[in-house]
C-alpha cells in the first residue's frame, strides 16, 4: 500500500469560514481525493492543510483518507514567504513518514512545503503563477511576484511535476524535465447533473472571475450584433471585485442588455444547477491552463465554446466536443456562437460526446489510478538510488 501525503489548502482558512466543521478544498484536489476513496486497499492518503486559527476538524474524510489541520503562527504564511507553514508541515510529515508527498498548486504553501519536506515529492501546478505574474504586470516584491519566484524555486527542486495540460508541460520543461501530462479530476456530482429542458431559450453560460484575463466585457460586446437575430441569454457567473475598474465597466454593460444576466459567485451545488439549465459553456479567456469549468461542463453534457488559448485545446476537440475561437476576434466569437445556435442537432451530438470523453478522461477514479502509477514510479526510482 502507498502512503501519500497531499498538501493542499483548506478553504475554510482561505475564506475565513473557521466555524465550519468539515474541511473543503479546491475543486481539483477535492475530486482527486474523492478518486482515491475508490482504492482503500491500495492507497492511504493523509491530507495536510494549514490554519492560523484553530478549527474543529474530523480526523477521517473517508475509509482511507486521513485529515490533519495544522495550526501555524500568524506570520507563517505569506509574511514568511510560507517558510513558517513549511516547517510545521515538515514536522508532521516526519511523524507520518509517507512514501511520497504531493504538493497541490504553487499559489500558497503547498509547493514549497513539499520540496522542503525531505521526502520524495511531486507537484501539481493548477495555475502557472510565473506567467500570471507577468500577464498582470505584478510589481517587483508584490505578493504575486514573490509567488512566481517561489514557484520557480519549487519546480527546480521537486522530483517531478504533474502538468494538467501540454501547455503547462511546455512552460515547466525549462525548470524540470521529469513531467507527466495528466488532467484534473472532476467531482462526481457533475456527472449526475440532470438537464432542465423546460427553458426553450438557449443559455450560454460564462463562468469565471470578472477580470481582463477572463475577457467577459469583450464577449458581451461581440455578441451584441447577434441578439436581434437569435433568441439566447448570456448567463454570467463569478465574483466581480468592487474595486476593479474592469468589473465596474462590466456592470455598466449589463445595464443596457436585458439578454445578459449575472448571478455573481455560486457554490458547487449551485453551479451544478446552472449547468443543468445551460445549453453550452462559453469561455472567452485570453489565457487559461486547465479551467475546471470546462471539465465540469463536459461531465454535465454541455458542448464547449472556448478560446483557443493555453491548455484549453488539450481539453476539447473543435467540431467534436465543442468549438474553439479567437478570443480577440469579434468575428471568430460570433461565428462560433452562430454555428452553435443554427445547428441544434450537432450541438446535441457534441454534448453527448463531451460527456463520454469526460467519463473516460476526467472521472476521479481514473485520474486517481493514474496518480498512483506516477507515485509508484517515483518511489521505485528513489529506492534504486538509496545506498
Amino acid at each position: 500500500m502507498i502512503k501519500v501525503a497531499i498538501i493542499t489548502t483548506d478553504n475554510r482558512e482561505q475564506w475565513r469560514q473557521h466555524h465550519l466543521l468539515t474541511p473543503f478544498f479546491g475543486t481539483a484536489p477535492e475530486a482527486l481525493i474523492q478518486g482515491f476513496s475508490h482504492y482503500p486497499e491500495d492507497v492511504e492518503v493523509h491530507v495536510i492543510s494549514c490554519t492560523r486559527q484553530k478549527m474543529s476538524s474530523p480526523s477521517m474524510l473517508g475509509q482511507n483518507i486521513h485529515f490533519h489541520s495544522l495550526l501555524i503562527p500568524k506570520w507563517g504564511m505569506m509574511k514568511s514567504l510560507y517558510v513558517g507553514a513549511s516547517l510545521v508541515i515538515r514536522k508532521k510529515l516526519q511523524e507520518l513518514k509517507p512514501h511520497i508527498v504531493h504538493g497541490q498548486g504553487s499559489e500558497r504553501e503547498a509547493a514549497l512545503a513539499a520540496v522542503l519536506s525531505n521526502f520524495t515529492n511531486v507537484l501539481t501546478l493548477h495555475g502557472n503563477m510565473r506567467l500570471l505574474a507577468d500577464f498582470q504586470g505584478a510589481p517587483i516584491f508584490s505578493p504575486l511576484w514573490f509567488i512566481g519566484r517561489i514557484e520557480s524555486f519549487a519546480l527546480k527542486r521537486t522530483r517531478g511535476v504533474i502538468c494538467i495540460t501540454q501547455y503547462t508541460q511546455n512552460l515547466v520543461s525549462p525548470f524540470n524535465s521529469n513531467t507527466w501530462v495528466l488532467p484534473n479530476a472532476v467531482d462526481e456530482r457533475y456527472f449526475r447533473v440532470k438537464k432542465d429542458a423546460s427553458n426553450k431559450r438557449k443559455i450560454l453560460l460564462c463562468v469565471g472571475l470578472i477580470c481582463p484575463r477572463k475577457n467577459q466585457n469583450f464577449l458581451i460586446e461581440a455578441l451584441d450584433a447577434l441578439r436581434d437575430l437569435h433568441d439566447f441569454e448570456l448567463r454570467l457567473l463569478g465574483d466581480a471585485p468592487a474595486d476593479s475598474h474592469y468589473a465596474q465597466k462590466f456592470h455598466t454593460l449589463l445595464k443596457d442588455r436585458p439578454w445578459c444576466s449575472y448571478a455573481g459567485f455560486v457554490d458547487r451545488d449551485e453551479l451544478a444547477g446552472e449547468l443543468g439549465r445551460a445549453s453550452a459553456l462559453i469561455l472567452p479567456s485570453l489565457e487559461d491552463n486547465c479551467p475546471m469549468v470546462v471539465l465540469e461542463s463536459m461531465a454535465a453534457s454541455l458542448p464547449i465554446l472556448a478560446a483557443n488559448v493555453g491548455g484549453v485545446p488539450d481539453l476539447i476537440t473543435s467540431g467534436r466536443t465543442g468549438t474553439l475561437f479567437d478570443p480577440e476576434s469579434i468575428q471568430s466569437i460570433r461565428s462560433a456562437v452562430t454555428t452553435f445556435l443554427n445547428n441544434p442537432n450537432d450541438a446535441a451530438t457534441m454534448a453527448d460526446t463531451a460527456n463520454q470523453e469526460a467519463l473516460n478522461r476526467f472521472h476521479p477514479a481514473i485520474i486517481a489510478k493514474s496518480h498512483m502509477g506516477i507515485y509508484k514510479s517515483l518511489i521505485e526510482a528513489n529506492n534504486r538510488i538509496q545506498p
